[in-house]
């Protein structure tokens, strides 16, 4: 986890570890709360007004013909 926070890529990490690919390393890359909170830190807000979504007619009357 320190070298991923050090911005250390986990494909190298991975050869380092002596992994067979990336993908097997992902699996022990589990991200902690800092981490977390960076990364969603860096993510702007939509523009968008909160609500319920609201099926249509249509999609409701495909639904009960199912």
């Amino acid at each position: 986890m320190e070298l991923l926070q050090a911005g250390v890529d986990h494909s190298v990490i991975a050869l380092w570890l002596g992994h067979e690919s990336a993908d097997t390393t992902s699996i022990y890359l589990q991200a902690d709360l800092a981490l977390k909170e960076k990364i969603l830190a860096k993510t702007k807000p939509l523009n968008v007004k909160a609500g319920r979504f609201r099926p249509g007619d249509k999609l409701l009357q495909f639904l009960n013909e199912l």
